[in-house]
């Protein structure tokens, strides 16, 4: 059975999240505080997630994805061809 590391923060799948994540809020032309008040947080909040300084839970990830506008699914699938190992 094939092991897989559990460190996330600053792996490359988590760094490609994040980038994804920020190009698709500035596409939609909304501000970290905008997106913020949309989620129901402080902007500190998403500057901590898009420093990386955080996880993105599931829940989270497709709250985003429905006040960006993107496919969630298809994030995920493009984060699936990058490998950590």
């Amino acid at each position: 059975m094939r092991q897989i590391d559990v460190k996330t923060l600053g792996s490359q799948r988590h760094d490609a999240l994040i980038a994804i994540l920020i190009e698709k809020r500035e596409d939609a032309g909304v501000t970290q505080s905008e997106l913020a008040d949309r989620l129901g947080e402080y902007q500190s909040f998403v500057a901590r997630l898009e420093s990386g300084q955080r996880r993105v839970d599931v829940v989270e990830f497709l709250a985003l994805a429905e006040i960006l506008g993107f496919d969630p699914s298809a994030v995920v699938n493009k984060l699936r061809s990058i490998s950590d190992h």
